[in-house]
């Protein structure tokens, strides 16, 4: 690790083969918590390169406990995280409006790390029991649309180094590789960045893959739509860029939809939303964040006929139905 560290304070990078060799061993116990400390802290200070993040994700997909649900066609709705926005959980939430709207979602999460409620976080508390058993993941899928793929029962990685994320407490690269190592391999994704310039690694990255993707980044910093202001949007189409208004919709405060800076407050939140509790400014970036996902999966529908489907779900009470189903089973 000495050498390593003396090549990333030298400001020299890695290629895949070395990138993929120093995520294994992080993940095989090869370093102590020190090392691996000063090395995540070290690389939050520069750019990633495509070439190490290819390398990290190939590791830790490669070490991971992969599962396979043949015959669907699953979606994970799974953002980077480490924007320092304390929303409350958007992405989750949509995941629910989606899987209401009949779709399957392979939905991907952990423990918050750099923010204050992951969606593991909210699952736990809304009373979900974590698995990794493939028969019960696909009975979930088949009954309520909808599994739910908790981060450290598949990874191994992530017990040697989530002591070391919560000790820090800031976002680290391993923020960049959760939507990017989902077990069940998805063939579609949705995902939000924190910034452009890792939405366009992903791009670079999904294009050398099959997958169907829509990688998201709000303008003032967001990794997800946030109604707060413009955002883009990057998918296999090319890049497009989007102002609130091109939606319909009128731009909306910050604070409207913060609620994340501790799990009981986002589950609280969580729980009134999908009861139909939900603020209008709430329920807007939900469906909002619900229907571009959706359009992922269907392309030729129109932004509106897919935002017509989300509320459906959303209203007509179809995702806290998925919900009740998940958690109940």
């Amino acid at each position: 690790m000495k050498e390593i560290l003396s090549h990333l304070f030298e400001y020299k990078s890695f290629d895949r083969t070395q990138a993929y060799d120093i995520l294994t061993n992080i993940a095989t116990g090869k370093y102590d918590p020190h090392q691996i400390a000063a090395f995540m802290t070290t690389y939050g200070m520069r750019s990633i390169r495509v070439e190490e993040l290819q390398g990290f994700r190939d590791a830790m997909y490669d070490l991971c406990l992969k599962v396979d649900f043949p015959g669907y066609r699953l979606i994970d709705m799974c953002g980077t995280g480490g924007d320092g926005k304390d929303t409350f959980n958007i992405s989750t939430l949509a995941s629910f409006v989606v899987a209401g709207a009949g779709y399957h979602v392979a939905k991907h999460g952990n423990v918050g790390v750099s923010s204050g409620c992951g969606s593991s976080n909210v699952m736990e508390l809304l009373g979900y029991t974590f698995t990794n058993d493939q028969a019960v993941l696909q009975n979930q899928l088949e009954k309520a649309n909808i599994c739910f793929l908790h981060a450290p029962l598949f990874h191994p990685a992530m017990k040697t180094v989530a002591p070391i994320r919560r000790a820090l407490g800031v976002k680290t690269f391993f923020n960049m590789l959760g939507p990017l190592t989902n077990p069940a391999n998805p063939e579609y994704q949705s995902v939000g960045v924190f910034n452009l310039e890792l939405a366009r690694l992903y791009a670079y990255l999904y294009q050398g893959t099959d997958k169907k993707y829509s990688i998201i980044h709000a303008l003032d910093g967001y990794d997800e739509i946030s109604l707060t202001g413009d955002f883009k949007m990057v998918d296999n189409a090319g890049e497009h860029y989007y102002q609130v208004s091109d939606l319909g919709f009128d731009i909306i405060k910050a604070e409207q939809i913060q609620g994340g800076s501790n799990p009981q407050e986002a589950a609280s939140i969580f729980q009134k939303i999908i009861e139909g509790g939900g603020t209008d400014a709430q329920n807007q970036v939900v469906l909002t964040n619900a229907a571009f996902a959706i359009k992922t999966l269907e392309p030729q529908k129109t932004f509106g006929d897919c935002y017509y489907e989300a509320e459906s779900s959303l209203l007509g009470k179809k995702a806290l139905k998925s919900l009740k189903t998940l958690t109940n089973g």
